[in-house]
């Protein structure tokens, strides 16, 4: 009470800059972060090699990536529990570990199945890379700073996917593709090194937290039945597309009764009970769905479509990955200091508008400065919407909170984007299959196979096929506005001269 007057210029001179020790967390956490949110993006431009060396149908390697995808769904919900019966730092070592032995063997892998064998283990082990982290980092800092861990954490998740294909390009084209495992051997090493020497000791294990098994046992298969039956074509397999996805959501919705019912929940639900959490979790839902799913479109735009290799690609997209660091970098100051809902929400318009922008000009021979200045734009819109829309979710909760909520927030993001990635590619596909005769199966194995006249001749169609697809991204993006518009429009409490450290909102 007396002692408030006294306290706020040491709280304000605090939040100025962080302590040498939780700069150190942050460090290790980005740099394994930054390693699995690669890996994620960094061997889609092998696929056509590995289809080769291999002797694979593009349907069978793709698995590489499926499988990836579905391990890393179906470990983080475990998440949550095993920080409090393991302990963060024990449980993010042994993360990091796993991660690097799946790179070591994949990078070793002999054919199609053992690659894809070692891809799944890689995704159990990253899969718990990045929620473990942000646990360890959001319980380092002080909470009055929020806002600008996000922004550090936001590096790998917005940066990562952009740069993966450039080094992937450029070490399949000079290397080989082992090495787009085998390069996270060093950083895993050094990730490893610092971690066991600067991540805090944890304290004793929460003894009366239990696994909640049967919620495990009904929420990661309905997951990876779901992004599996959403990544089925509508040519393949029959009937397993649809059926996965009834099965998938149906032990979903079991969960989703269990976790609102049980004492000790695998994922505290009732989270999105409270407006202050659910809002910005429904903003990442539909804004990371539109984001992340459309991230599939561009590298294929520009390789049918105009011509460009892998590394080119690459290249093209960092003038948007140095637009949304940037604009992270302030976002997530901002948020410490002003309403997330007004920061969030003209993120989501800026975005918007800039994705509209560039898919409406999508075309065969549209000049690339006018293409690359709408993506700009749109990176803007991202770096100030996805950090601090997690800033505010992680912010309303307790501390004793802040495992399951991190861990929830990564699920929505991991799931969105993997929702929308197989959207995209089903609207694609069926697009493309549409507008280019004899292209029953999905379209893509079409395109390649044409020559360039005839490619050139079908150019107008194929340009329309990709703006059509765009259109359903732009919508997401849009829809994610309304759930930002019910966002707080008050400045966050507890930041230079506040009176609380962190409050749980409940309304």
């Amino acid at each position: 009470m007396s002692t408030t007057g006294t306290a706020a210029p040491a709280t304000a001179e605090a939040a100025t800059a962080p302590g040498p020790r939780t700069a150190a967390i942050a460090a290790v956490v980005v740099l394994g972060s930054l390693m699995t949110v690669l890996d994620t993006t960094i061997v889609n431009v092998a696929l056509n090699r590995l289809a080769e060396d291999f002797r694979a149908p593009l349907a069978t390697i793709q698995w590489v990536t499926t499988g990836y995808t579905l391990a890393l769904a179906t470990v983080t919900p475990v998440t949550a529990w095993a920080i409090g019966r393991f302990g963060a730092r024990r449980l993010y070592l042994t993360a990091l570990a796993l991660f690097v032995l799946g790179s070591l063997l994949a990078g070793a892998a002999w054919d199609a199945p053992s690659l894809i064998a070692f891809r799944v283990l890689q995704g159990l082990g990253g899969g718990m890379v990045m929620p473990v982290g942000m646990t360890v980092l959001l319980r380092a800092c002080d909470p009055a700073r929020t806002g600008r861990t996000m922004s550090v954490l936001g590096i790998p998740v917005l940066i990562g996917p952009l740069a993966g294909p450039v080094l992937g390009g450029w070490l399949v084209d000079e290397a080989s593709w082992r090495w787009v495992f085998l390069v996270n051997l060093p950083i895993g090493a050094l990730a490893l090194g610092l971690a066991a020497r600067l991540l805090p000791r944890d304290a004793g294990a929460a003894a009366g937290r239990r696994l909640d098994l049967p919620g495990l046992l009904m929420l990661s298969p309905g997951l990876a039945a779901l992004i599996y039956g959403l990544g089925v074509g509508p040519g393949d397999s029959g009937a397993a597309g649809p059926v996965s996805v009834l099965a998938g959501a149906a032990l979903v919705a079991g969960f989703v009764v269990r976790a609102l019912t049980t004492r000790e929940p695998l994922l505290d639900l009732r989270l999105l009970g409270r407006r202050a959490f659910a809002a910005p979790a429904a903003t990442i839902a539909l804004f990371g769905c539109g984001y992340f799913g459309s991230m599939l479109l561009l590298p294929l735009y520009y390789q049918l479509l105009r011509g460009q290799s892998a590394t080119e690609v690459g290249l093209l997209g960092i003038p948007q990955a140095l637009a949304t660091g940037i604009t992270m970098q302030f976002a997530g100051r901002l948020a410490d200091r002003f309403a997330p809902g007004r920061i969030v929400l003209a993120g989501a318009a800026v975005a918007t508008t800039g994705f509209l922008g560039f898919t409406v000009q999508v075309g065969a021979d549209t000049p690339y400065p006018r293409l690359i200045a709408a993506l700009v734009v749109m990176g803007t819109g991202i770096g100030m919407t996805l950090m601090p829309a997690m800033a505010a979710a992680t912010r309303s909760v307790a501390p004793v909170e802040v495992p399951a909520a991190s861990t929830l927030v990564t699920i929505v993001q991991q799931v969105s984007g993997s929702v929308g990635t197989a959207l995209m590619s089903a609207l694609l596909a069926g697009a493309l299959a549409d507008r280019l005769p004899g292209a029953a199966d999905g379209g893509l194995a079409a395109v390649r196979a044409l020559d360039p006249a005839a490619r050139a001749a079908l150019a107008p169609d194929l340009a329309e096929a990709f703006r059509g697809t765009y259109g359903w991204a732009v919508a997401l993006l849009a829809l994610a506005l309304l759930p930002a518009l019910l966002l707080s429009r008050r400045a966050p409490e507890g930041v230079a001269g506040g009176t609380k450290s962190r409050q749980v909102r409940t309304s």
